[in-house]
């Protein structure tokens, strides 16, 4: 099969790295004279058949944009009447002989969907600064987002150390707390919250007594998705991937109240949310963005579809989109264990 067409999208919540990979995308078909689409705005554009013409001029100076220049949503085309039907119509329309998807695991696991229901020619791209995307080692978003958050946890550091405080650092992270662990320790924090270990509230307690007695402040770090013992989650609005909408839980400020009522220690919060999300992309992201790009052509000239691409250490190699949906990648008990060792 000859490829003359392929249209790009990108889902689910935007991070820095997805220009440089949309730029990859580009670049990679020109070099074989593929001609290259944008589909706006994630599934939502390839569901209404909304798009845009991609050329040189479009993405040459991209790299060093966060977000991205095709837009994003959350729509699943399993919750759209006809939702599949009308991507396989917008596919014959637009006249693509494949689809680059970029995306985390709701994204992605649209793409499996797809390709298993309707033979859908998709590539997928593995994009997301929580980085819990199974059978890689990395995703593009992951390394700015934690450079951003160590940068504000560090700022905290001073005004705790100025004022003899507790701070408290509240990141993204759902389900997977690879930003809130990364942070903690790139940050030298005293404590770290993951989704993935349950709260002990009198360690953590007695822990920052020690810690505070010592230096006179002290830095916790939390990830969003985090249930204090005896705390209920709020019932939230969900998207139409089913996860809760974590935008008034506040749990940083559940554990501050918590840290301040069992130590008497003046306690502080700081929430950066989707700060995280934007700003230019570090080198790392750059890099990893526009050579999965580049990656995603090579596997649609191969007719490798149904397959996302995967960095296993300094390669990238075709993974099966079931396989790479199939399970979150949580922080695993030996990262948890090595955590608790830098706790002194």
């Amino acid at each position: 099969m000859q490829i003359k067409k392929i249209g790009i999208l990108t889902g689910g919540g935007d991070c820095p790295g997805l220009n440089p990979a949309i730029r990859g995308v580009v670049y990679r078909a020109m070099s074989e004279g593929i001609e290259c689409i944008g589909i706006l705005d994630g599934w939502k554009g390839m569901i209404e058949c909304k798009s845009i013409s991609l050329k040189l001029q479009d993405v040459e100076y991209i790299m060093n944009k966060g977000g991205t220049i095709i837009g994003t949503s959350r729509t699943n085309p399993y919750k759209k009447e006809n939702g599949p039907e009308r991507c396989v119509e917008t596919l014959k329309k637009l006249e693509l002989d494949a689809v680059v998807a970029m995306g985390g695991e709701d994204t992605l696991g649209v793409a499996t969907k797809l390709f298993k229901d309707k033979n859908f020619p998709v590539v997928g791209v593995p994009k997301t600064m929580d980085n819990d995307l199974s059978c890689t080692d990395f995703t593009f978003g992951f390394d700015t987002a934690v450079t951003v958050a160590v940068d504000a946890a560090e700022r905290l550091l001073d005004t705790g150390r100025s004022h003899r405080r507790i701070m408290v650092l509240e990141v993204m992270g759902r389900h997977a707390g690879w930003v809130a662990l990364y942070t903690g320790i790139a940050s030298a924090a005293d404590w770290i919250l993951l989704p993935e270990e349950e709260v002990n509230i009198n360690k953590m307690c007695e822990h920052l007594k020690k810690v505070y007695e010592r230096k006179k402040s002290a830095l916790v770090i939390v990830s969003e998705g985090v249930i204090l013992p005896g705390l209920k989650a709020e019932k939230e609005e969900l998207d139409e991937f089913g996860h809760m909408i974590l935008k008034k839980r506040g749990i940083g400020e559940q554990v501050a109240d918590v840290i301040e009522k069992n130590t008497g220690i003046e306690t502080r919060v700081a929430v950066i949310g989707h700060i995280q999300r934007g700003g230019a992309p570090t080198l790392f992201d750059r890099i990893l963005g526009i050579r999965v790009g580049v990656k995603a052509v090579e596997l649609i000239l191969e007719g490798k579809f149904g397959y996302m691409v995967a960095l296993k250490g300094n390669d990238l190699v075709p993974v099966p989109l079931e396989e790479a949906t199939g399970q979150l990648k949580t922080v695993p008990p030996q990262w948890i264990q090595f955590m608790h060792f830098l706790f002194k």
